[in-house]
This record gives structure tokens, C-alpha cells and sequence, in this order.
């Protein structure tokens, strides 16, 4: 059962292609909720994406509450650098749905507050960075969620583990 990636109002064709060509990569549908920053058509979009818009099973929502009500049993997951939960302390399943605000706004607070549960973020360890980008945002918790569910793993090649303990740094000079 595949993910689903969810946008609300997104903003930046870019950011967007980019996560696209992220959906086709991993087989995530990608659900673009409300009114885009952007045409379907831009080029900035369709040069993001590459040639990979035929991989990618995109679909577009009037507002959120339509998308949930077409997908009832749908478990989602809100995004946000306000979450208490941190992205490797959720518990994902397949074909749940990751929500992620517009890039200058987010996700509303009443939103967030009625979903403080199923709320999550990724850590970001530097005082002076306020966020990441969106299409960066979103491969991450993707990844996550697929290492989680072990579908990194592909038939014939070793599983993926993690990298270890860091090697000592020596100075040099």
C-alpha cells in the first residue's frame, strides 16, 4: 500500500516538481490540496519533475476535509517545526497520508491543535535556521516512513542498516 504525500497550498513550482519526481521514485501519491501558488502547466513545475510526471500519480483536492472524506480509514500525519513528537517517534504505517503546509505559512494552528497527537517534526539542531525547505521536509519524513514499514529494502540486495558510529576525526595539518 503505498504513502501518500499531501501539499496544502503549495507556493513554489520547484519545491513541488521536486516532490514529484520524489513520488515517482518511491511510488507515493501525491494529493495537492487547495489553491496552488502555481499553474498545473508552469514550466518551472513541469522542469522540476523532469520527465517523471508519468510516474506519478497526482491528485487535486478543493481543501483537506474533501481528501479525508474520500480516504475515512486514512491515518494522517501533520507536519510541523511546532510538534512536540519528532518524525522518527511516530509510528507509520502503509498507505498513511503525510501532510505538509505551504512553504511560508504552514500548517494552521487549529489544525495542529486538533491533531497534537498525530503531529510531527524534524529536528533542527542550528538556533539561527527556522526551517527546511519543503521538498527537502518531505524526503525526509518519506524516507523515514519507508525505512520504518521495510520497504527499502528490495529483493537480492543487502537490507539497510544503520551507518554506524561516526570514525574518529583526526586534525589535520
Amino acid at each position: 500500500m503505498p504513502f501518500h504525500i499531501v501539499l496544502i497550498e503549495p507556493e513554489i513550482p520547484p519545491n513541488t516538481g521536486n516532490i514529484a519526481r520524489l513520488c515517482g521514485a518511491t511510488g507515493t501519491v501525491l494529493h495537492l490540496v487547495g489553491r496552488l501558488g502555481f499553474s498545473i502547466d508552469d514550466k518551472h513545475l513541469k522542469r522540476a519533475g523532469l520527465d517523471y510526471w508519468d510516474a506519478v500519480d497526482v491528485r487535486q483536492w478543493s481543501d483537506l476535509e474533501t481528501l479525508q472524506a474520500a480516504f475515512t480509514k486514512g491515518r494522517f500525519w501533520y507536519t510541523s517545526k511546532k510538534a512536540r513528537r519528532t518524525h522518527v517517534q511516530a509510528d507509520f504505517h502503509p498507505g498513511d497520508f503525510l501532510v505538509f503546509g505551504k512553504e511560508t505559512l504552514g500548517l494552521s494552528e487549529e489544525l495542529l491543535r486538533h491533531n497534537a497527537e498525530q503531529s510531527i517534526r524534524i529536528p533542527i539542531l542550528s538556533p539561527v535556521v527556522r526551517s527546511l525547505n519543503l521538498s527537502t521536509a518531505a524526503g525526509i519524513v518519506l524516507y523515514e516512513a519507508l525505512r520504518q514499514t521495510g520497504q527499502l529494502v528490495t529483493p537480492g540486495s543487502p537490507q539497510c542498516e544503520s551507518a554506524g558510529p561516526r570514525p574518529e576525526s583526526h586534525p589535520t595539518g
